[in-house]
Parts: C-alpha cells; sequence; structure tokens
C-alpha cells in the first residue's frame, strides 16, 4: 500500500534583541478543526503532478495565509516523518522557514480554529506525537 505523502514547513520568528536566544525563537502550531483538534504546523497532501516544496508552500498560504515571499526557507534542513493514520502509512516532509517579518499576520483557513507561537517547550507539549515533538528539538538545535 503507498503511503499518503504531505509536505509542510515548520515555520519559526525570531523576536526582537530584547529576548536571548534560543527563547527568541517561536515556532507556528495551528490547532485543527476537526477530529482531536491536535496541534501541527501547516501541511497538507501532495496534488497530482506537483513537487513536495511547492505542495509545502501552497499549504502554507492555504492554511496560515503566508506566502513564499513571507517566508525565508532554511536550505539544509528537511524531516521526513512516517506513521499510520487510521491503519494507512502516511509519510510527512517538512521543511524549516523563518518568517521574515516576525509581526507578519497569520490568516487560517477553515482547517484550523486556532493558531499560537510557542518557545520549543511549549510548542513540543502542543505537538503530542513524539515524532513531532523530535523534528521541532532538531530545528531548534539547527537554529541555535
Amino acid at each position: 500500500m503507498a503511503a499518503v505523502r504531505a509536505c509542510g514547513f515548520i515555520v519559526f520568528r525570531r523576536l526582537a534583541r530584547s529576548t536571548p536566544p534560543p527563547n527568541n525563537i517561536e515556532y507556528l502550531l495551528l490547532q485543527t478543526s476537526y477530529g482531536e483538534h491536535h496541534w501541527t504546523p501547516p501541511k497538507g497532501h501532495v496534488d497530482p503532478g506537483e513537487d513536495d516544496l511547492t505542495t509545502a508552500l501552497r499549504e502554507t498560504q492555504e492554511e496560515a495565509g503566508l506566502e513564499a515571499k513571507h517566508l525565508r526557507v532554511v536550505e539544509d534542513f528537511a524531516k521526513e516523518l512516517c506513521y499510520e493514520v487510521r491503519g494507512k502509512p502516511k509519510e510527512v516532509l517538512y521543511w524549516l522557514a523563518e518568517l521574515r517579518d516576525p509581526e507578519a499576520t497569520v490568516t487560517l483557513s477553515e482547517e484550523h480554529q486556532d493558531y499560537r507561537w510557542a518557545p520549543l517547550e511549549e510548542a513540543c507539549s502542543l505537538a503530542q506525537y513524539k515524532d513531532l515533538q523530535d523534528t521541532l528539538k532538531a530545528a531548534q538545535k539547527h537554529l541555535t
């Protein structure tokens, strides 16, 4: 059975210089408006004929209102998560992207009911799945 493939971005922002690193880094998590209302970075299924990065950019725009011009992709970071959803294999590829303007507005789609900018520890407690927590920790390590 072929795995369902999804792609997205772990979007982060750096706060003003008043906050010392690494606590100046916050991650964007979106809360789904369906199911268990879990928290996740923006991501979605790859459309036919679409490459992974295009999917990640499209989904981030659709789910958070952030366009490619708002993001600076971190070139040397990508993590693939493999897990099962309702008995079917799923692969999710995440890149890391910095929000160029930390004050940029997040605009949610109907798929999500809330969003939060959270430092690593809070982001990990919101993201209930260990593989996503590990990915957030790896991103933090990469950035610091």
